[in-house]
């Protein structure tokens, strides 16, 4: 059995988004530019596209501008808003320590160049310390950018909160949304948001895609990254990605909450097995009997002592089973995650050896049945010749 738990770093593309897309590689394959019915045929398709995701997160269509992907989307928030106020008497940051590599290097990259950052402490579960945000405020602060949901240990902010805080204060909020999008309600009127990331990828759409959502207003208080010709209200030049487009519209269409719903139950039967039968081994995360529903469904991120995680990811992989041992950006370091130490996980607590299983809606339990059962063995086969235990 070949079982694919990996969801969070990419998904399988839906067989509905890929019959969507291929008319629009080889029939409408025109320019969205060109005026002539070539043309008008894929702007078409581009506009209807954009109205589809606009309305799913409450947004006019004019304030969702497509750009190749979340990464791009977060630096296109962080930097085209910073370069725009750098000469305002405005040079602050706000985010928290458990972002995405593609928020701390661009927060990184800015600091470089003059800009101050105020990095968020979570707490055990991953949550912000909204006390601690309103401190880090001051008349310099520009921007306060916090993931939506994280990618390695599931934990869903309080957006809303949030937002009201940065509008008390008068500071934009942008949100990584990409996680948390189509699993978990985003309104960006309700939570005050400025800028939104999103991605189709991790919603069975296709990879090279994605969106940022900037509010109409602030449309002409943002650099754009990327100069050429007037496409995307002139904020982001290139020719669009119009089956990538399609399909990512495709895949918000037919994303539902009973998909929402079939995950957490696998999910919370993954953790309370996992916890359950195998010893030594916590959730890093928010729990699922207090806080389940600030958990994002498809999220299991198990410590184990004694083990590393590598040496379990490999193992699994060799029963035809992919997990991770943290974000796919950052798989290669050798480096201990992040996120895991900025929730206070500790080696003895097992920060070598954390897997993150993420689920999507074509996961079955027979399938979690499967790695519950090789996951057994590997544990207590590895832990017999670990020196750590």
């Amino acid at each position: 059995m070949k079982v694919y738990f990996d969801n969070s770093a990419t998904t399988q593309v839906d067989e509905e988004v890929i019959s969507a897309m291929i008319p629009y590689f080889n029939k409408y394959f025109g320019n969205a530019s060109s005026l002539h019915f070539f043309g008008q045929e894929a702007h078409e398709a581009l506009e209807k596209s954009r109205v589809l995701i606009a309305k799913k997160i409450n947004a006019k269509d004019e304030e969702l501008i497509f750009t190749s992907g979340g990464t791009e989307s977060n630096n296109f928030a962080l930097k085209g808003i910073a370069y725009f106020f750098k000469d305002k008497e405005r040079d602050h940051i706000i985010t928290s320590k458990i972002e995405h590599p593609a928020i701390l290097n661009s927060t990184k990259s800015l600091e470089d160049m003059g800009f101050k950052v105020t990095y968020l402490d979570v707490d055990k579960e991953g949550f912000i310390d909204f006390e601690q945000l309103e401190n880090s405020i001051t008349k310099r602060t520009i921007l306060c950018s916090i993931m939506h949901a994280n990618n390695e240990i599931g934990t869903i902010q309080d957006l809303e909160k949030i937002g009201k805080i940065c509008k008390e204060h008068d500071i934009l909020f942008h949100s990584d949304a990409v996680q948390a999008f189509t699993k978990v309600p985003l309104d960006v009127k309700k939570y005050n948001l400025d800028l939104v990331s999103i991605t189709a990828h991790k919603i069975h759409g296709p990879k090279g895609i994605g969106a940022l959502y900037i509010r109409e207003d602030l449309q002409n208080k943002i650099k754009k990254l990327i100069d050429g010709g007037a496409h995307e209200f002139n904020l982001r030049a290139g020719t669009e990605n119009i089956p990538g487009i399609v399909g990512f519209a495709k895949a918000v269409e037919i994303a539902r909450p009973e998909h929402v719903k079939y995950m957490q139950k696998i999910r919370d039967y993954i953790i309370k097995t996992t916890l359950d039968e195998i010893p030594h081994t916590r959730l890093n995360g928010p729990d699922i009997n207090t806080k389940g529903d600030k958990r994002l469904c498809n999220n299991v991120n198990i410590a184990m002592k004694y083990i590393e995680g590598e040496s379990i990811l490999l193992k699994l992989s060799d029963e035809g089973i992919a997990v991770s041992t943290g974000s796919a950006c950052s798989s290669k370091s050798n480096k201990p995650s992040h996120v895991l130490e900025a929730i206070g996980l500790t080696s003895d607590e097992g920060l070598q050896g954390t897997i993150r299983i993420s689920l999507s809606r074509r996961n079955t339990f027979k399938e979690a049945d499967y790695f519950l059962n090789k996951l057994k063995d590997i544990v207590s086969n590895l832990r017999k010749i670990s020196p750590l235990h």
